[in-house]
């Protein structure tokens, strides 16, 4: 194998995705290292899916530039890779007269920031539009720019377009050494003892984008985990509300927000609470009933008893509070680091300014002729369904019985859906939850888990033991129990 490479990005997240797919476009070799067992199982996996507007972020700072021009790009990109995006819009809520003021104040700074299109809304427009809302209400700050995304679909669908435009992909390869190697080139090794060489390397590791940079002899930056808590509500209550709903922010975070997803449930959080390790990602009681009591002062008729599941996620906050891109004292190492909100939203934006760092620092970039704009998604049965597509449902199980085979009853996932995204590399059943949404409805896998399991087991070989949840030492079954399941 040869291991030279004229770029090497560390972390198969969104942002190592958004890299990887931008510098795919030119006549360069590229690898792509990630220590999980599959991309997006970072910090990505645990994203609310909010492509923000941008009125949030402070003018100035590199989140309020990249935001904007990352939000822009949305629209191009799920065209091109065929991944859920709709831009439903946001609303901040107001319920008190302080609290219209600050929305003046977030007005403002959506104005410098070049948010499109924000309006004042009444209290009766604002309960127009989203009438599950509190009526004691005032009024909101409407931004129609703001989008919902799948945050791992997102992220597979740039993986996979890299991909078939050269990328070379290294999963389970934790990054442990960055050092000057002969002429100009970068060394990095792993955990594993992989070797790979590069003219330059983009520190994209996420919550460990400052041990790589301490690696690499730069650290002079810490990352603080903030966690987020977050819940999911029962499809049966996908109505409650149509936009975003934000709350008027916090001095740390956007606040508790009620959240639609393109995939239909809602959810509800996150909170925002600093914390010491990066691998906490319990939720809490405490959070539980906080997060509710604010939800419920937006939309009252929320409840607890409507969740499915709960979930937490740790942003990567950096020392300074904003993004961290560029180069380095070490000559071709790159960071971008400090990727916290509204990171997937800047996630185009970033790549494309990686790229312009890239050109300045002496990487020759020739666009590719050849190159694969388009990648073709995953089709969802349900998806089709629910927009009365019933001859597109009838053409695929012409083409294939196992779209008529359904496996999740909660969302309606058929066999051939499964099939597809395990053909695609993606072989553990949280990557099958997040490729095709089997086992995230009301039962949450208890239906369908063993069966995705054999799917699994028909397409790869695996032997059903050596299914894991999210990669080795997370198999599903013990094994005295499988072994006597085959006997």
């Amino acid at each position: 194998m040869n291991n030279e490479y004229d770029v090497l990005i560390i972390g198969g997240g969104v942002i190592g995705a958004a890299v990887a797919r931008e510098l795919s476009h030119y006549k360069i070799r590229i690898a792509l290292l990630e220590k999980e067992f599959d991309v997006s199982f970072g910090t990505s996996k645990s994203n609310s899916g909010i492509v923000h507007a941008g009125f949030h972020s402070m003018p100035g700072t590199l989140q309020a530039e990249l935001c904007v021009e990352g939000n822009r790009a949305f629209d191009r990109l799920s065209e091109e890779l065929e991944f859920p995006f709709e831009r439903r819009g946001s609303l901040m809520a107001a319920f008190s007269e302080e609290e219209i003021q600050i929305l003046h104040m977030y007005y403002e700074r959506g104005r410098k920031n070049n948010v499109p299109y924000m309006e004042f809304l009444s209290q009766d427009k604002t309960l127009e539009m989203e009438p599950n809302l509190n009526p004691d209400v005032l009024g909101s700050l409407f931004a129609p720019s703001t989008g919902i995304v799948c945050p791992y679909e997102f992220c597979y669908a740039l993986v996979e377009d890299a991909l078939q435009n050269g990328l070379d992909l290294f999963t389970q390869e934790k990054v442990v050494g960055v050092r000057r190697g002969s002429a100009r080139s970068v060394e990095v090794e792993t955990e594993k003892g992989l070797r790979l060489s590069g003219w330059f390397v983009i520190n994209a590791a996420g919550l460990y984008a400052d041990e790589v940079a301490k690696a690499a002899g730069v650290g002079d930056f810490e990352i603080t985990p903030r966690k987020g808590e977050e819940y999911l509500l029962d499809r049966r209550v996908s109505n409650l509300v149509r936009r975003v709903i934000y709350p008027v922010p916090t001095p740390t975070s956007k606040g508790l927000l009620v959240i639609p997803t393109v995939d239909g449930p809602v959810m509800v959080g996150p909170s925002a609470v600093d914390v010491e390790s990066k691998t906490d990602l319990g939720t809490t009681s405490q959070g539980l009933k906080m997060i509710f009591e604010h939800a419920q002062k937006m939309v009252p008729s929320i409840r607890t008893s409507d969740i499915i599941t709960s979930f937490a996620g740790l942003r990567p906050v950096a020392t300074g509070d904003d993004f961290i891109i560029g180069p380095t004292k070490m000559k071709g190492f790159i960071n971008a680091a400090g990727i916290q909100s509204p990171g997937l939203t800047s996630a185009p934006a970033i790549a494309e300014t990686i790229r312009g760092i890239l050109l300045k620092e002496g990487l020759k970039l020739e666009i590719k002729p050849d190159f694969i704009a388009r990648r073709r998604g995953i089709l969802h049965i349900r998806k089709a369904v629910e927009d009365r597509d019933f001859d597109k449902v009838e053409d695929a199980i012409h083409i294939d019985s196992g779209y008529a085979k359904l496996v999740c009853r909660c969302e309606n996932v058929t066999e051939a859906e499964i099939s597809e995204a395990v053909k695609r590399g993606h072989t553990s059943m949280d990557a099958i939850k997040f490729m095709t949404r089997a086992g995230t409805g009301r039962c949450q896998g208890g239906f369908c888990s063993s069966r995705v399991m054999k799917i699994i087991e028909k397409e790869t070989g695996t032997p059903l033991e050596k299914i894991s949840k999210k990669g080795p030492g997370s198999e599903i079954l013990l094994l005295p129990f499988a072994k006597g399941k085959q006997d």
